[in-house]
């Protein structure tokens, strides 16, 4: 998925899982993750000012709504996935096609992919931290824990991304209320885990999983915020790249690991395919419209519907048990997730 960034970065993962970030984007969800193209927004501020010129034809609400749902239901489509799939081919896929709709995109908008041998190093290493490892992480994850889960652990994204910052980012620094929001974050995740029943239930390593998945993210956004800042290429052609890298390195990791299917469902295949198309692809183009137009802030308060629309598709669709502690805990962490993010909202967006 989807995924959002951390208070002080303009980043959010294409992800989504997730979003992510997603992811590239994302919330974030798998979110999403589109970490490059939030970190150069101010590196190319003529061409956000043309994007903000431009009047949109579907209005912006519409557009945070798809965005909310398509990240939402990235760990339902993750879940169908690897009922045919293994977890590196679902992963390989997704980003196969979400890399051919933003290439389809940068075609039709006359785009290049960016030059310099430092830009593709840095952009390979934020392939592997925003793209190929949480994608992996998730799909693996989602093999032993429900997608509701998976998609309550991709909100934890802020939180780590928080506590990261204020170590590796000098300029960001803490206050009460952050801190607070961070503590009462990771209260929410140990509300949804149960603790006081000793876990009792939870497949720890399918969780743990999903947690570093979620963890990979902030790491990302950090990475391309001290190393593609200021690069002078465009969002779309950054983020093209990354996702690019990130599918070479799926076709070299997935052989390795995998043994070529002997048959290809078809809902898993479909699932797959509206994971990277829809909440890969075509996600991380719609983000790049909300970011213009109303403002990273704005943008990724998707970040806090994300597992709402997870928990409910899971439950609705895929028929996923649900305790009281699921969403109490996730409205606690996404409590705490919007205080960690209180300094960005009143410098607004």
């Amino acid at each position: 998925m989807t995924s959002t960034a951390p208070s002080s970065s303009r980043v959010s993962p294409a992800a989504t899982a997730t979003a992510t970030p997603p992811a590239t984007v994302t919330p974030t969800a798998a979110v999403t993750p589109t970490a490059a193209a939030a970190s150069t927004a101010k590196a190319a501020p003529t061409a956000a000012a043309t994007e903000r010129r431009r009047r949109p034809a579907v209005d912006w609400r519409l557009r945070f709504a798809f965005l909310s749902v398509v990240w939402g239901f990235s760990f339902l489509f993750i879940k169908v996935g690897t009922d045919g799939y293994a977890p590196f081919q679902v992963t390989l896929g997704r980003l196969v096609f979400g890399t051919a709709v933003l290439m389809a995109a940068m075609a039709v908008k006359r785009e290049r992919l960016p030059g310099g041998a430092r830009v593709w190093g840095h952009l390979a290493v934020a392939a592997l931290l925003l793209n190929a490892l949480p994608f992996s992480l998730f799909a693996y994850a989602e093999l032993t824990i429900p997608s509701t889960l998976a998609g309550i652990c991709n909100a934890t994204s802020p939180l780590w991304g928080m506590a990261l910052s204020l170590v590796a980012l000098s300029e960001d620094r803490p206050t009460r209320i952050r801190v607070a929001g961070l503590g009462l974050g990771f209260l929410g995740v140990l509300t949804v885990l149960g603790v006081w029943q000793g876990f009792d239930g939870l497949n720890a390593s399918g969780t743990a999983l999903a947690l570093l998945a979620s963890l990979s993210y902030p790491v990302g956004w950090i990475y391309v915020r001290r190393t593609l800042a200021g690069t002078g290429h465009s969002n779309l052609s950054l983020t093209g790249g990354q996702l690019l890298l990130a599918t070479a390195q799926l076709a070299v990791v997935t052989p390795l690991f995998t043994s070529l299917p002997t048959s290809f469902p078809v809902l898993p295949l479909l699932a797959v395919a509206a994971l990277g198309a829809l909440g890969t692809g075509l996600a991380m183009l719609v983000q790049y419209g909300l970011v213009a137009e109303v403002g990273p802030t704005t943008a990724q308060m998707v970040t806090y519907f994300t597992p709402v629309i997870a928990t409910a598709a899971g439950v609705a669709l895929l028929g996923e048990s649900l305790t009281w502690s699921t969403p109490v805990g996730a409205v606690i962490v996404l409590a705490g997730a919007a205080l960690t993010q209180a300094k960005a909202r009143s410098r607004g967006a």
